[in-house]
């Protein structure tokens, strides 16, 4: 079976303290307790954290975490992996035990990204406690999203597809250089899914090693998001992109730009595919807002 959906996100950070705050005050997530006390982890719902901040001279993604339903299955995707002559790395009994899951294993997507499968999560049974929203939407559609960068669209498109097991739901193109000719080029901005939300990776062709564009959280209602505005203005956080509606799936939200550049996109009402659809081109990104004011520096 194919990844079922995006499970944690391990990011490198220069400033652990700024995230902090970030994390808590601005998203808020619920600091808690893990295996390493110089890092940072963050619950969103019964999973034991899905956020994790690790101290770097550098500030990059360590991890992309997508979930496997089991052991079996963990080895037939291995096995898809390794056939494209990706190196796969297994990850330690410490590795795992810092991840709350049973077994974990690590290798680059073709644009370099850090990618790990996991399965056996092990569940957090207390309440989760996020004073600041009033709930996230994860259960079958897992953590939320990614966009990340790929130097070769197309590769990354099969690997993703053919051998993740993703599905495309929708593109866009974008402009490319112009052929000599003087012909107008397009690359195809990918969006696929693995669960019932739109999408959980999005596939931005881009020149140079791959990179987290941003990632998004879904909240439970518009007053999450409207008080996460609120929030963002206090703390004079960089506004990436104004409230607005997507085409695609329809999320109502904002996008903020957090410590290290990393962006965060906060939403609401995103789209719940039930029923699968041919796929089909947006040819603008979205219905209402979503106006540029800033770009990270990332």
């Amino acid at each position: 079976m194919p990844v079922q959906s995006l499970g944690y996100i391990r990011i490198a950070a220069e400033d652990v303290d700024a995230w902090n705050r970030f994390a808590v005050d601005f998203l808020g997530l619920e600091a808690v307790k893990g295996d390493t006390s110089e890092y940072s982890y963050f619950r969103i719902d019964d999973h034991p954290h899905r956020l994790v901040v690790i101290p770097s001279a550098q500030s990059s993604v360590e991890a992309i975490g997508f979930q496997v339903s089991g052991p079996e299955e963990m080895d037939l995707m291995v096995a898809a992996v390794e056939a494209t002559g990706t190196k796969v790395t297994v990850l330690d009994q410490s590795a795992c035990r810092d991840r709350r899951v049973t077994a974990a294993v690590t290798f680059d997507d073709p644009g370099g990204n850090p990618v790990e499968l996991f399965w056996g999560v092990a569940l957090a049974h207390r309440p989760v406690n996020t004073p600041k929203v009033s709930s996230f939407v994860t259960g079958d559609q897992g953590m939320g999203h990614v966009v990340l960068t790929v130097a070769d669209g197309q590769a990354a498109y099969r690997f993703y597809t053919e051998t993740l097991g993703f599905r495309p739901r929708n593109t866009m193109r974008l402009p490319a250089a112009p052929a000599a000719d003087g012909t107008p080029q397009f690359e195809t901005l990918w969006f696929l899914g693995c669960n019932p939300r739109h999408h959980t990776v999005g596939l931005l062709p881009m020149a140079g090693p791959g990179r987290l564009i941003h990632f998004m959280l879904e909240a439970a209602t518009l007053d999450d998001v409207g008080r996460a505005w609120d929030r963002a203005e206090k703390m004079e956080l960089p506004i990436m992109q104004t409230l607005g509606r997507h085409t695609n799936d329809h999320m109502v939200s904002f996008y903020v730009i957090g410590p290290g550049g990393f962006v965060v996109e906060v939403g609401y009402d995103g789209l719940r595919v039930t029923e699968e659809v041919p796929v089909y081109e947006i040819t603008e990104g979205e219905f209402w807002g979503h106006k540029f004011i800033n770009f990270p520096t990332l």
